[in-house]
């Protein structure tokens, strides 16, 4: 009997798992389809899945494919079991395509860093011949470079932002202190939020150069030769180690961890652009490592509903139509989806994330939340 049981129990499992990952796929999908150089995990599962970020959960590998997240150009995608998507190895001579193309994302994996604090780093406290700037093969006086050893090499970074709620961002000056009035330009633009939290600083990359010679007796500062001809180092920048490659290359796309959604996510920077942005967009977001987000992380946007003023109920009014807060008559209308975004640049308290795609633009005080919320 407890035999029969199980039995009876596992079919029916196996009919619920097939119908649930039915659900999930596009009609008019492709039988097969042969992946190509230049295509993305993202794009490739859009053809199959109806949500993208679902790829992991109906994802099946024939037992030859040692790796089912990482597909190779030539391999032959299809639904031929319980309408999951297996792959059939092909040549194997590529390396394996990503969720999104690198080149998109690489300057914020390269040149782009978020941290807790700068004021401890060590610090550019002057320039060969007395100048104002520096660049390639010209060199700078580093303070502070305690423990460094000749031919070590550093990377010299600028603190440009800084990142916090509810004032999503704070533009930094040339000494890397707050500018004045900056943060209360962001109540125009952004909702009230429930958290009140430093987040992290950014620093961005504007040289790197090798340690020629160090402090001695008379000599209080390392040599730095400067070896990038991009952006020019001043005093006041800061110095980091370079490191061989501290981020992830591959990307799978996967819903947020539970204990991301419990607390007020937000939309902090779109880059290079004032308040907003569209698809392929890089945008940093107020949730990081301690909050359970890895790279990969999808989640969705929303504009908070508006309060919207009650001409019904009161005609006469002269208070905008299209407000951040609620208040007496006004009328507080519906979170509205915008797009779909994903996480490829973890830090602790903050992480950058590429949108995929959107109905409408992506603005600074969006809401973050589950991809799959309505």
């Amino acid at each position: 009997m407890l035999s029969q049981f199980r039995t009876v129990a596992a079919a029916a499992m196996l009919t619920v798992a097939a119908y649930a990952a039915a659900a999930q796929v596009n009609e008019g999908h492709p039988t097969t389809y042969v992946v190509q150089k230049g295509d993305t995990l993202w794009d490739i599962s859009a053809r199959f899945l109806k949500k993208p970020w679902l790829w992991p959960e109906i994802w099946q590998a024939n037992p030859q494919v040692q790796n089912p997240h990482l597909i190779y150009p030539g391999d032959v995608l299809s639904l031929a079991y319980l309408d999951r998507v297996v792959a059939q190895p092909g040549p194997r001579q590529e390396a394996p395509i990503n969720a999104i193309p690198l080149s998109q994302v690489e300057p914020f994996l390269k040149d782009l860093q978020v941290v807790d604090s700068f004021e401890h780093l060590p610090r550019v406290a002057g320039l060969e011949d007395n100048r104002l700037r520096a660049s390639a093969g010209q060199k700078a006086y580093v303070l502070g470079l305690d423990g460094a050893q000749v031919g070590q090499r550093y990377a010299v970074v600028r603190p440009s932002v800084r990142y916090a709620l509810p004032e999503t961002t704070v533009d930094l000056d040339a000494r890397g202190k707050h500018v004045a009035g900056a943060g209360s330009l962001w109540a125009n633009y952004v909702p009230t939020s429930s958290r009140n939290e430093a987040l992290g600083f950014e620093l961005v990359k504007v040289n790197v150069g090798t340690i020629t010679a160090l402090p001695d007796g008379q000599v209080e500062v390392a040599t730095l030769a400067l070896e990038d001809s991009g952006r020019e180092v001043r005093a006041g920048d800061r110095l980091v180690p370079v490191q061989a490659q501290p981020y992830d290359l591959q990307f799978i796309p996967h819903p947020p961890a539970a204990q991301t959604l419990g607390t007020d996510l937000r939309v902090l920077a779109v880059t290079d652009m004032f308040t907003s942005g569209g698809s392929r967009d890089v945008i940093a977001i107020s949730a990081g490592a301690r909050d359970g987000v890895d790279n990969g992380t999808v989640f969705s946007i929303w504009r908070d509903g508006s309060h919207v003023s009650n001409r019904h109920d009161h005609p006469g009014s002269s208070r905008m139509d299209d407000s951040l807060r609620n208040g007496a008559g006004r009328v507080t209308l519906p979170d509205e989806y915008a797009s779909h975004a994903m996480v490829f640049r973890t830090y602790d308290k903050v992480s950058y994330a590429l949108v995929m795609e959107g109905s409408k633009p992506t603005r600074v005080g969006y809401s973050l939340k589950h991809p799959d919320a309505q």
